[in-house]
């Protein structure tokens, strides 16, 4: 009998039309002989399931639909939405709540990992290289010249928890502060400053689940503009993405195994994609995303592909995880 499964997209973020592109991708890749899925969409407290070029609402007290009298229940959710509520554990103590299993981390885990200063402040901790920073809260009061001094030139200025790569910039000089920590401030309520590492960056996905723990090949990011913003990520003329990269093979598994550890450290569940910056010999970690990007131009879709695995096998075990879980759990 097959699974009914919710694919929620969509959130409050400015990433709103590429959480439907990740949705979409994930809804074609889903193998639909095992199950019946629904897109489910949320945007504030409009949440509707899009069937058929038609709307239908959503109970939100048991996370069910009624579509021409028949009411659809859902035992699973796929989680899509980058950024609040979907990233930052929201939605996830909503389907905690309902015990309805679902595909991403727990509530801490993806609050903690959310919030880029709280995440790297953590994984500093356990001996995890990140860069130094500054964190700003909306009203505090600041220096330009203090945070140029502490952190040098150029630096990066960046919502600290929004989930998007909207707000972000790149600041050479100490007299541009103030014009970018307003525009992060923009997307949020709080802005990291961060110093620069003049290196190159790489990216790793990986999942783990009770049948089979996957890492996934490292992917080289060689951004055609300065860094790599929204623009570069989701528009594959303005950056190239090379996978496997072109390093080492010792390189390539200190950083597997790195995305490893940090993995188990922030107790993940779901595909999760690690970002990296690497100068000379140290490997610095830039952010976990939980909810990785799943568009046709993201990395873990061509991770997949290089490491000559179907995108609808790994889906498939991150809802079968769930439910052997439940099973165990019942025991």
């Amino acid at each position: 009998m097959k699974r009914t499964i919710a694919v929620i997209a969509g959130g409050d973020s400015a990433e709103f039309e590429i959480s439907l592109q990740t949705a979409t991708h994930i809804l074609n890749n889903l193998d639909k002989k095992q199950y019946d899925a629904y897109l489910v969409i949320l945007r504030g407290l409009d949440w509707h399931i899009q069937w058929n070029e038609k709307s239908y609402p959503i109970n939100r007290n048991d996370f069910s639909c009624k579509i021409n009298n028949q009411t659809v229940k859902f035992e699973f959710a796929y989680i899509a939405i980058h950024g609040t509520p979907g990233e930052n554990g929201v939605l996830q103590g909503y389907l905690q709540l309902l015990k309805i299993p679902h595909s991403t981390c727990n509530v801490l885990s993806s609050a903690l990992s959310f919030n880029k200063h709280a995440c790297n402040t953590y994984l500093k901790s356990l001996g995890f290289k990140v860069a130094d920073s500054i964190l700003l809260k909306q009203g505090s009061i600041y220096s330009t010249q203090a945070i140029s001094e502490k952190l040098g030139m150029p630096c990066f200025v960046k919502p600290n928890a929004d989930g998007s790569s909207f707000g972000i910039s790149k600041v050479k000089k100490a007299e541009d502060l103030e014009e970018a920590i307003n525009k992060a401030f923009a997307e949020g309520s709080e802005v990291i400053i961060e110093a620069f590492i003049d290196g190159l960056e790489f990216t790793c996905g990986l999942l783990k689940t009770k049948k089979e723990n996957l890492i996934f090949p490292v992917t080289e990011v060689l951004p055609k503009k300065e860094f790599f913003d929204y623009e570069a990520k989701y528009d594959p003329n303005m950056a190239e993405e090379i996978t496997p990269a072109r390093i080492s093979n010792e390189l390539s598994l200190r950083i597997q195994n790195l995305s490893s550890e940090i993995y188990d450290a922030l107790k993940c569940k779901g595909i999760v994609r690690i970002d990296y910056m690497i100068k000379g010999e140290e490997i610095f970690v830039l952010e976990a995303n939980t909810i990785p990007g799943m568009t046709a131009n993201s990395f873990i879709p061509k991770q997949v592909t290089a490491m000559k695995r179907e995108l609808s096998d790994i889906l498939n075990l991150v809802v079968e995880d769930a439910f052997v879980k439940i099973k165990k759990n019942n025991i």
